[in-house]
């Protein structure tokens, strides 16, 4: 049967030095738990012919589709300030499939086993982190976020082990590419610059094709990769998104969210905000994620250097020519989104600080995130005790004359609201009930959970539930990596 596969996997023909040929090591027992027929639809692919044991064989690596070639991918990456050589410890990347309107997108195993880059790890994956992957990418993707998808979970039919005894499961994920900052700082530690400018003319063939004529094309790659970042990150906040783990191996250079381990959405706003159990410091808090974003960059910057220019000094300068913008393209992007949130059509001197009163106001009160932009857009307008503390009330009159000055008025800025916030996020709440429920053999809630997500800027009756923040006074909510 024509299962609608189309590789061409152009990663093979790069320089071996830069991925090994490994195939997925073989599970006992593969059972499919989700699959994305939506998402296999638009790659090319015929759903019908998955279904039973066909999926569950391939998507748990115990079969290849026609035409994979697996290799793992070699790179490097700063992890938590720290640089270390890593590559695809547990990630197989079966090929590059070409959907019927000529896009080209990586499939990857993610949990298939042993690798040459394990570094003693087991290879495995747990299903409660790939659920979680699956939920938050497709969330992301509905939020119109640009992001890795999730194809399919598989459980293995075999316990992992970790501080527990936990079902192992295997994650298809469909990404641009798997190109990072950390494949860059990996060519450059090489001692064969060829290979970087390899790498280089590969990265513009497959994400800027348009820059292979630039007369200095990796400054052209740097700023194209500075600029995507700066609309991901500002996205990602505009949403009170969390990434929780933004070493330069998690940095895609597609610009898309890549890595669904310690990431969470903000409840009461807090630019301090971290969920990670590892991030003890606070390195990848919500505040700090254009910062972080621009370190990374610099360290994109760095591997590029011998390709930006053949002079060093000119090098550098070039480099630091390029991420001093970053900040104002960063700062655009955000700027832009809060307009829309607010419902401003058009630009005033003073609109930065409107928004960052707005965010100073729910930081002192602790106002949900998300939820008070919900409320600014409601027709009746924002109301309860929550609103009558703090200088909330002299704020909003601010707001309110502001959009006097603009053509519409409230009820046309209310509808420009309506589309910029969405009323339902993965709360962290649901999100664990769905995945404690998932692990105990009940998929619906996760499904239920699913369903209201895939449309996450309409009021319903259905997702009335999901649009409650949690109960105040909780333990601080955890997240882990899932390795």
């Amino acid at each position: 049967m024509d299962q609608g596969w189309r590789f061409d996997n152009s990663y093979t023909r790069l320089p071996e030095v830069l991925f090994t040929r490994t195939a997925p090591v073989p599970v006992p027992r593969p059972e499919m738990v989700i699959f994305n027929e939506p998402l296999a639809a638009s790659l090319g692919l015929d759903a019908k012919e998955f279904s039973g044991s066909t999926g569950a064989e391939i998507f748990g690596g115990n079969q290849l589709p026609k035409g994979a070639e697996p290799i793992a991918q070699a790179y490097a990456g700063h992890q938590f300030g720290y640089f270390t050589n890593l590559g695809d410890g547990r990630a197989i990347l079966l090929g590059e499939q070409m959907t019927p309107d000529a896009n080209r997108f990586d499939i990857q195993l993610k949990g298939a086993g042993q690798t040459p880059y394990s570094r003693r790890g087991d290879g495995r994956a747990a299903l409660g982190p790939m659920l979680r992957e699956y939920l938050v990418s497709e969330a992301m993707h509905h939020l119109e976020i640009p992001t890795t998808r999730s194809l399919a979970v598989v459980v293995t039919g075999e316990n992992i082990v970790r501080e527990e005894l936990l079902p192992g499961a295997v994650l298809t994920r469909v990404a641009a590419s798997h190109l990072r900052v950390g494949t860059f700082e990996y060519a450059a530690a090489l001692p064969d610059h060829d290979v970087l400018r390899v790498l280089l003319a590969y990265t513009i063939r497959r994400h800027d094709p348009e820059l292979a004529a630039a007369e200095r094309p990796a400054r052209a790659l740097l700023e194209a990769v500075s600029e995507r970042q700066a609309a991901l990150v500002a996205k990602w906040m505009l949403v009170g998104f969390i990434h929780g783990v933004m070493n330069t191996d998690n940095m895609a250079l597609s610009g898309e969210t890549i890595d669904y381990g310690p990431c969470a959405f903000m409840d009461a706003y807090d630019p301090a905000t971290v969920f990670s159990s590892i991030d003890r410091n606070g390195r990848y808090a919500y505040g700090n994620q254009s910062q972080i974003a621009q370190w990374n960059l610099a360290r994109l910057a760095e591997a590029l250097l011998p390709l930006l220019h053949e002079n060093e000094k000119k090098a550098i300068g070039i480099a630091e020519e390029v991420l001093g913008a970053f900040t104002t393209r960063f700062l655009h992007h955000w700027l832009s989104g809060m307009r829309a949130k607010l419902g401003l059509r058009n630009e005033e001197v003073g609109d930065s600080a409107l928004a960052e009163d707005l965010l100073a106001w729910m930081q002192q009160v602790g106002a949900d995130f998300t939820n008070t932009f919900a409320a600014l857009a409601l027709p009746s307008g924002p109301s309860g005790e929550l609103f009558a503390r703090g200088d909330f009330t002299a704020w909003l009159a601010r707001w309110q004359a502001r959009l006097k000055r603009q053509a519409g008025g409230l009820k046309e800025a209310q509808a420009l609201m309506r589309l910029a916030n969405p009323v339902v996020i993965p709360r962290n709440h649901r999100v664990e009930e769905a995945l404690s429920a998932a692990r105990a053999g009940d998929m619906t809630v996760f499904h239920r959970l699913l369903e209201v997500l895939a449309r996450p800027y309409e009021v319903t009756p259905a997702n009335e539930p999901y649009r409650t923040a949690p109960p105040i006074g909780g333990e601080p909510y955890r997240t882990f990596c899932g390795t």
